[in-house]
Order: C-alpha cells, then structure tokens, then sequence
C-alpha cells in the first residue's frame, strides 16, 4: 500500500452549482493528487483543516429569442459568485459566498445589475473505510480511493434589493436583486475515485424559497429546485514536478423547477424539469485552479415553454468559469 501522505491543493465551487437558478450558491471541491472536481458537480471534498480558500465563479447564460426584432425578450444572466472557505476542521467546512448578478433585456429596456443576497453554507465530510467515519487530517493516495461523502446546507440572507422597479414603476421579482426573504438548500454527494486516474461523483440537492411581500404588496414565493447531478473526471495530465495536472470532465445535470407562487397561486410560464449536458476542464497549477465549462440542455420538459424565453431551460448555452486558492 502507497503511503504518501497526499495533500489537497485546491477547492471548491461548481455549481454548480453554482449557481442556481436564483443565484444560491453550491459547493464542491479539487485535488491535485486524489479524485478529480467537476465543474458544476460538488464533489465530496472538504477543505484542509485551518486553511482558507478564496474562490471566483463566472456562469454566463446566454438565452434563445423567441423574434428576430431587439425587443424586451432577455438576452443573457450573468452570474458572478466570490467565496471565502475556511477548514474549521479536516472534516468540516463553511463558506461565505457573495453573489453579483447582472440581468439585460434585449433592446436594453430594463437591466439591472449589482451584488445579491449572501449565502452562508457548512459541509461535513466522511469515509467509508470498513466503516464510516469523519474524514481524517491527512490522507494517502489510496486512501482518497476510498469512497468519501458530505452533507451540505445553508441559507441567503436578504442582502440584496429585491423592490428594484422598472421604469414603469413596476416591481419585477425575476429581475430584482435579492429575495427579501431567506432562501436553504441541503446537499448530499459521493466521490469515488478509480484506479488512480478517475473520479465518478454524484449529488442531489434541495433549495427552498420563503414567500415575500415586495414594496408593491405583491406576494412572491420562488419555485423550489432539486437538483440530481452525475459526473465523471479523468486525468489526462499530471506533472508532479511543476504541480500542474488536467483533467477532462462530463457531467449530466437534472433540475426540476417547482412553480413560482404569486399571493398562493402557481405563476404561469414558470417551473418545468431540464437535463443538462456539461462537458469540460479544469486545470491545477500549484495551489489554485481553474476550471472551465459549456452547460447545454439535451432535453426540456417545461410547464409553458413557448412563453419562457429567459428561463432555465432556454439557454442558448451557459459559459461556467471558475477559479479557486488555497490561502
């Protein structure tokens, strides 16, 4: 048996999920040695005890249109996440993760953009190795083979503005800034990582939004989401020397959007069930990486899909970047 002790490099962030479909953040995490990190798809990873992480995330979604003229149908949702990590323990992780969002309109008739509501989240990892147990402070390479998990959860906080008003003076939920309410997700995910050189990873989470009456008496409850994701990664690249490894990612995404509620009634032309496609790749240099990503849907389900051109589901695609240190 190989007994190096390994040590983990680099963290967090896909997507996943990033973002979500309201800008809720989720978590994941990468290593130089040991498994791979896909990009949308949290992976069971947790930060090294006593260290922080800083990390970026860019998720760039560009929609289809419904007519050929520039009108008021959105053009594209671009997603900026900045995170802070810090390892508590080996096995116990928190983050504070601080959303900027920018929304445009075709002809430009209604943008908005600016920092969105703060997401707090916790994850605890663990192992099975003839039994489970919290992740230990170090691990050998094989170790890491051994299968590993981690329940995740949080909450936003009502940070951003969420009465923003068009120039109508109208309050549009979808385009506002913040939810005015606390929003909680839960997570769970496995890692099991393969003869030396491949990862299979899988997750399945929940987010939960609270009603909220706006500044017009509009009262608002986003739809739920669940999310059931799958990925695979494998190294292509590894050299030790100049701590640089590559690894190519393919990953599947199911989301299923609950109906949006306005005063207890479903919102038409909202919720529906998409599974997206996300291939990429994500590069380690020393002790940061990189990670790079095309999101597609290969197929849609949605309640009222001729009238929600803007929403999930009706992406042309969306460009998923990220970028994440040890400190």
């Amino acid at each position: 048996m190989i007994r190096l002790t390994a040590v983990v490099l680099l963290t967090l962030l896909p997507a996943s999920a990033a973002l979500g479909h309201h800008g809720v953040a989720s978590l994941g995490v990468a290593g130089l040695e040991g498994p791979g990190a896909p990009i949308e798809t949290a992976n069971s990873a947790t930060l090294p005890g006593r260290r922080f992480l800083a990390s970026l995330k860019l998720d760039y979604a560009s929609f289809e249109k419904l007519t050929q003229e520039r009108d008021d149908e959105t053009d594209f949702n671009a997603y900026w996440m900045y995170g802070v990590g810090y390892g508590a323990t080996s096995y116990l992780s928190a983050y504070l993760l601080i959303p900027f969002t920018t929304k445009r309109a075709e002809d430009n008739s209604y943008n908005t953009s600016g920092f969105t509501d703060l997401s707090l989240m916790t994850a605890l990892g663990w192992k099975y190795d003839g039994g489970f147990r919290l992740v230990p402070e170090s691990e050998s390479l094989d170790d890491m083979e051994d299968p590993h998990f981690t329940l995740y959860g949080g909450m936003t906080l009502p940070t951003g503005n969420e009465n923003l008003r068009a120039k109508d003076g109208e309050i549009d939920p979808g385009m506002s800034l913040g939810f005015g309410a606390p929003s909680y997700s839960a997570g769970l995910t496995a890692t099991k990582q393969v003869a030396g050189r491949f990862t299979f990873c899988g997750e399945a989470s929940w987010i939960g939004f609270s009603e909220h009456e706006y500044a017009d008496s509009t009262k608002v409850r986003f739809g739920g989401e669940f999310r059931l994701n799958a990925a695979s990664a494998a190294r292509v690249l590894l050299r030790p020397a100049s701590k640089l490894r590559c690894d190519v990612n393919l990953e599947a995404n199911y989301l299923q959007l609950g109906r949006d509620e306005v005063a207890g009634v479903g919102e038409q032309a909202t919720g529906g069930r998409i599974l997206y496609g996300v291939p990429g790749l994500r590069l380690f240099m020393g002790s940061s990486s990189v990670g790079l990503g095309v999101k597609v849907p290969v197929w849609k389900s949605l309640n009222e899909e001729k009238e929600q051109q803007g929403a999930e589901g009706k992406e042309s695609y969306r460009l998923i970047f990220t970028f994440s240190t040890l400190i």
